[in-house]
């Protein structure tokens, strides 16, 4: 089940540096940013978990739409945020935002998210935000790939039209949902301590 667009309706960025600054939602078809509530629970999770300090924290948007997510945690903090889109409509939108606010921390990739994530070699990540299409089927084809980019102790973010069922080497640390949105965190096990 797709969640519409806010049908060019603004959305806001929640916390830290470029707080209350309204993001513009493309019209692109299928685009569903992320609610400021269910940010807000996604934050307050990875400040607990991080003890609040976005510092040195490199951040993948593997699926950046209307790049609420990522903004959000440049704004936060984080170091870097890699922001991967291929809607030419969505791209032109994130380097406005980005050169408007003067986000230096965020780095725009224009490229299909799996495509991406097989030519990575030595990037590690500290946080990767999945919010993929739904009903595409990505999950399945990315979870063998994320251990391979993700930084020890990294954490995965995944929107999802389902339940959050990741694979046994992976672990739910927190999930929610909101309306017809499963959301969550994951880890890959084997990091565990």
């Amino acid at each position: 089940m797709k969640k519409p667009n806010t049908g060019n309706k603004p959305i806001r960025i929640v916390a830290g540096q470029y707080r209350r600054t309204p993001i513009a939602v493309p019209d692109v078809p299928g685009l569903r940013p992320t609610p400021d509530r269910v940010r807000e629970t996604l934050f307050n999770w990875l400040t607990h978990l991080w003890d609040g300090n976005y510092t040195g924290k490199r951040v993948l948007d593997l699926f950046a739409g209307s790049g609420a997510l990522g903004f959000e945690a440049a704004s936060r903090g984080a170091t870097q945020v890699q922001m991967v889109e291929n809607n030419r409509t969505a791209i032109a939108a994130l380097r406005a935002l980005r050169d408007k606010l003067k986000a230096d921390a965020v780095r725009i990739h224009a490229g299909e998210a799996l495509q991406v994530v097989q030519r990575m070699d030595a990037s590690r990540f500290d946080l990767i935000l999945l919010d993929p299409p739904f009903n595409q089927d990505w999950l399945p084809r990315l979870w063998p790939l994320l251990p391979g980019i993700l930084a020890e102790d990294g954490l995965i973010y995944i929107e999802s039209e389902a339940a959050l069922a990741p694979p046994d080497e992976f672990e739910v640390l927190r999930q929610d949902r909101a309306g017809a949105v499963h959301y969550g965190l994951v880890q890959f096990a084997a990091m565990q301590k």
